[in-house]
């Protein structure tokens, strides 16, 4: 796909406004209790892919999801349209997903060598070590007929991953127990309350037990002297005064939770989406041999297909921080606006049969939209997530080894989703695996 930036085309003299929704639909939404999602894809309807609402207040917050008016917000005005503060941040602190200005800089500086080129080389031997020890959980899975919680088990495979990476050593079933509860705070951070220090108590034993863990990481790193992830991190300290213990265990905690919750609920739905398509995973299997190119740019088209219906982050905040022009509409400083992957995806006018789950988008280029603002799971432009190349590295890894092993039979009807803070299935997915036919 060609991510070069398109000149946005020149505004008109007088900036038109913003095109803005029924009251009356802002007023049904809020009486029959529906997901924020089904307000945004009605407003996206009725007015277009740049549209004002009301949520109560008397500033208008702004829909995005047309892709030039996406490129225009979050790759060429980043300085414009900025992050206020993270809902996140309770959790992750300080660290590189809620940080700001100039201390964003220099802590994406340090990160993004890790995930990219030799960083990533580095960080390979650990990802295939946390997916064989997949592959043969799941072996015994098939062998004694058990059934498995989906869910569960792709966050465990993900956790492993990034603590490997973190660590150099495998996650452990006690380390996995305490780390349960960065997922549970993730979980609930849209339902706690606005008051900063009522929201801390609210989840105060899951931040304590998460610190517990970050704290003896950064203790047993110290003494091991090992050159791993978090070793970067603490080595940072010798020369920036500004990594603190602090804000190495904010980073700690964000790669933990950035690396691993979006991969891990990407990989759930990915199955939950074949088990609707077989023939995608069948697809994916004659493509070529396993470790072969054509296997593993099908395996990455099943991933990206995947993203593109559930996107690690399905809305992206921002603020605008002065006056602007955006596809030659006023935008007000002050103003908050929402981008939304999650729509811009599942737009027909884009996205031909958008509902549909077609990987074969990603390996014929003139089947999808080549503007970058029409895809875009990982964000655009200068926030993009770091971990684009880790994630899709981890789901090459671990779908080599259990695509053409098993088949999965679930329980129950694919869940429907829940949006929070990532695009989640809302209930368990029991599942039991199988050998495939031949």
């Amino acid at each position: 796909m060609d991510f070069r930036a398109e000149p946005e085309p020149a505004p008109p003299a007088t900036p038109l406004p913003l095109p803005e929704a029924d009251p009356a639909l802002v007023k049904r939404w809020g009486a029959g209790g529906g997901e924020l999602v089904d307000l945004l894809t009605e407003v996206r309807e009725r007015c277009g892919g740049v549209a004002a609402f009301r949520l109560g207040g008397p500033a208008p917050t702004v829909l995005v999801t047309e892709p030039r008016a996406v490129q225009h917000v979050l790759a060429l005005r980043p300085e414009v349209y900025v992050k206020r503060s993270h809902r996140a941040r309770l959790l992750v602190g300080d660290g590189v997903l809620s940080a700001t200005g100039p201390a964003w800089k220099r802590q994406r500086r340090l990160l993004q060598h890790q995930f990219t080129g030799t960083g990533m080389r580095r960080h390979a031997r650990r990802i295939d070590e946390a997916a064989q020890c997949t592959a043969e959980r799941w072996a015994a899975y098939a062998r004694s007929g058990e059934p498995l919680d989906l869910d569960r088990e792709m966050h465990r495979f993900a956790l492993d991953a990034i603590w490997r990476t973190l660590t150099g050593r495998p996650l452990d079933d006690e380390t996995e127990h305490e780390l349960n509860a960065v997922q549970a705070v993730a979980e609930v951070l849209p339902t706690l309350p606005a008051d900063a220090a009522d929201a801390r108590e609210s989840v105060a034993d899951e931040l304590a037990r998460i610190d517990a863990v970050a704290h003896r990481a950064m203790a047993e790193a110290r003494a091991a002297g090992t050159g791993d992830l978090l070793r970067v991190l603490i080595d940072a300290g010798d020369t920036r005064p500004e990594y603190t213990d602090q804000l190495v265990r904010d980073e700690l905690v964000t790669l933990l939770a950035a690396g691993h919750e979006t991969t891990a609920t990407t990989l759930t739905w990915l199955y939950l989406l074949l088990d609707r398509h077989p023939e995608a995973r069948e697809q994916t299997l004659t493509a070529g041999p396993q470790g072969s190119a054509e296997r593993t740019r099908a395996i990455q088209a099943l991933f990206q297909e995947t993203l593109r219906l559930y996107p690690s982050a399905w809305i992206l905040p921002r603020h605008a921080a002065e006056s602007d022009t955006l596809a030659g509409y006023a935008v007000e400083a002050g103003t908050d606006l929402l981008v939304s992957p999650y729509l811009t995806h599942r737009d027909p006018s884009l996205w031909p049969n958008p509902e549909r789950f077609d990987p074969r988008r990603f390996l014929t280029p003139e089947a999808r939209p080549t503007h970058p603002g029409a895809y875009y799971p990982f964000g655009l432009g200068p926030r993009t997530c770091l971990g684009i190349q880790f994630a899709l590295r981890e789901a090459t890894a671990l779908l080599e080894r259990l695509l053409p092993a098993h088949t999965l039979t679930l329980h129950s009807p694919p869940p429907p989703p829940t949006f929070a803070f990532t695009v989640r299935p809302k209930t368990p997915t029991l599942a039991t695996l199988t050998p495939p036919p031949h």
